[in-house]
């Protein structure tokens, strides 16, 4: 990785200081690597045990090691703009601001309201913008009205896939039809029992059916045990090559209870997977019903059996939504996010810029 000071005019800050590797760090890698490739010069306040680093070899970015919100405040230039991308990076943007006077925006993922806590209104209060990832989002932020609200979608990934790969996953799930889902095992948020039910109540009626499910999470233990009596589901565990388990999904089942976007259904989609998902949350600015795909009601397990058997029924309906499913992702790529990123950073700028000229004025 480079690790040369940046030189262009435009110094945006990411800081991003969760734990481990998952939907909201592929975003803010994803996001880094698109503005790299337009120019704008990028630095990342992470954790030092954080894996976004490594995923970010080869671009040219300031690395700035914090373990916490008071770490890394004064290493580095100042920065034009500071960009939080989860909660812990609002916190130490909002210090920064104060120790700094960066200016800073922040990007909510989840679709739970903000609390109406003191914290979250200042912290919110202070940001230059709010970028909601959903509509869902961007409603609830214009309900609190704490900050100007903008909607940048997440993007998809273009995951790769390798054809030995493929082919030796192939061989395995041989005779199979393959029902794949990939997400944290947390059932609270991604609905993993809902697939176990809905394996279960499809075992006899389509027996060519296996379920395959990719991830790890705190109810690993528990769904495996749950459905320890089932050989039409498998739990592969966290995997690094998915792009290579999309190639052979059949159709894609995402039943989750709360979903910000589902930036993992664009994957899908990218890959040419037909899809049937949980109608909540922004799911819906993704899956357009009979469209780009199947939407049943949240925690209804026989509605997602029904659905992922009448599907598969279904070649013809099948093909019609995995084409209408691609003709969406123009609005949901790398470049496109960034672009929309890199105008919202040009204008805020601008604004406290001409505002801060007015006051020289007075």
């Amino acid at each position: 990785m480079v690790m040369a000071q940046p030189t262009s005019p435009l110094h945006v800050r990411h800081v991003n200081l969760a734990r481990g590797f998952r939907g909201g760090e592929r975003q803010t890698v994803l996001l880094i690597r698109a503005l790299a490739r337009l120019g704008v010069a990028q630095s990342l306040v992470c954790r030092r045990d954080s894996p976004m680093p490594g995923e970010l070899d080869g671009v040219d970015i300031v690395i700035i090691p914090a373990d916490h919100q008071l770490g890394g405040h004064f290493t580095g230039d100042r920065a034009d703009l500071v960009h939080a991308h989860e909660a812990k990076a609002v916190h130490w943007a909002y210090l920064h601001r104060w120790l700094r006077n960066t200016p800073y925006l922040l990007t909510r993922r989840v679709p739970q309201p903000v609390k109406t806590k003191l914290a979250n209104r200042l912290t919110y209060g202070a940001a230059a913008s709010a970028v909601a990832i959903s509509s869902v989002i961007e409603q609830q932020l214009r309900r609190r009205a704490w900050c100007p609200v903008a909607r940048i979608p997440s993007t998809l990934a273009h995951l790769p896939s390798d054809p030995q790969r493929v082919a030796a996953l192939r061989a395995r799930f041989s005779g199979r039809r393959i029902v794949g889902h990939i997400g944290a095992l947390v059932d609270r948020h991604k609905g993993q029992r809902l697939l176990i039910a809905a394996a279960r109540s499809l075992r006899e009626s389509h027996p060519e059916l296996l379920f395959v499910c990719l991830g790890q999470g705190e109810d690993e233990a528990r769904l495996k045990q749950e459905s320890a009596d089932l050989d039409n589901l498998v739990w592969e565990g966290f995997k690094d090559n998915v792009g290579d388990y999309l190639e052979v999904m059949d159709l894609f089942a995402f039943p989750s209870r709360n979903e910000g976007l589902g930036s993992i259904l664009l994957d899908a989609m990218d890959h040419g997977v037909p899809i049937v998902a949980a109608n909540v949350d922004g799911i819906p600015d993704i899956v357009i019903d009979d469209a780009s795909g199947v939407l049943v009601e949240p925690g209804d397990a026989a509605a997602l059996a029904a659905a992922i058997a009448a599907l598969l029924d279904d070649p013809a309906r099948r093909e019609r939504l995995t084409a209408g499913a691609k003709q969406r992702l123009g609005d949901f790529t790398p470049a496109a996010m960034a672009n929309a990123y890199l105008a919202l950073y040009r204008r805020l700028l601008s604004s406290l810029r001409a505002r801060a000229a007015r006051q020289h004025d007075r």
